[in-house]
């Protein structure tokens, strides 16, 4: 699989929660994934951050995180405010370089969506997956709005001539509503992908052993799982008329 950069149509969308499924679905067959969190913001020192999430649900997979800013704000601003060095796209892409010789896959996972700045010349995560030459993943949420966030996300990425692997939802509600319902069938066309990946709402309060267990269930073969069909049993029909 090599290097994917797993990005998001926004903030808390559950890009953690997916990152930490593939992992899972990567784990076993001589595969040794990792994680890279380029910047994490709105973290303290010695407070768990995200990859200490994706550790505790997908279990002791190798994790880095290059640089962390307190206040919970676009990396740029959170570093400027702070005072602290920002991350340079080449720190990143050599801490990527550096693992990829040693784990298969690299995920990388990104703050808040595609285009964030993360420093003060403008480098994105797009830069970032560009500078290697990595497929990208979308998170999207599952409810109104997400057309569009996804659609323009995937526009993004075809001006950069980066691939999109396809599309994971976040969170599943329990209850899905009538966007819900249909967004599940629409989403391929919006992003001009494949829908890859479907979470379950609560999937990130689970134990590790119960979430390396199930994640394969929830993602398609391409990314390591084994639901060839993420949307099947979801909806046996929209059921609704457009």
């Amino acid at each position: 699989m090599g290097v994917v950069v797993i990005t998001g149509t926004g903030t808390d969308v559950g890009k953690t929660v997916v990152t930490a499924a593939l992992v899972a679905g990567a784990l076993g067959a001589d595969r040794t994934p990792a994680v890279v969190k380029p910047v994490q913001t709105g973290v303290g020192p010695g407070q768990p951050g995200d990859v200490d999430d994706v550790r505790r649900l997908a279990g002791p997979v190798t994790v880095r995180e290059l640089a962390r800013y307190p206040d919970p704000l676009a990396p740029a601003t959170a570093a400027a405010r702070s005072g602290l060095a920002e991350t340079r796209p080449a720190e990143i892409v050599a801490a990527v370089a550096e693992l990829a010789r040693h784990h298969d896959p690299v995920f990388i996972e990104g703050a808040g969506g595609l285009l964030v700045r993360f420093d003060s010349v403008g480098t994105t995560l797009a830069d970032i997956a560009v500078a290697l030459a990595a497929p990208v993943v979308i998170v999207a949420r599952a409810g109104l709005g997400t057309l569009n966030e996804t659609a323009l996300t995937s526009e993004a990425l075809r001006a950069r001539a980066l691939t999109c692997l396809g599309v994971v939802i976040g969170e599943w509600p329990a209850e899905p509503d009538l966007a819900a319902r249909h967004n599940l069938v629409d989403l391929p066309a919006a992003a001009g992908a494949p829908l890859l990946g479907v979470l379950p709402a609560g999937s990130g309060a689970l134990s590790t052993s119960d979430f390396v267990l199930r994640a394969p269930d929830w993602l398609h073969p391409d990314l390591g799982g084994r639901a060839i069909d993420p949307a099947a049993g979801l909806l046996t029909t929209v059921g609704d008329r457009r």
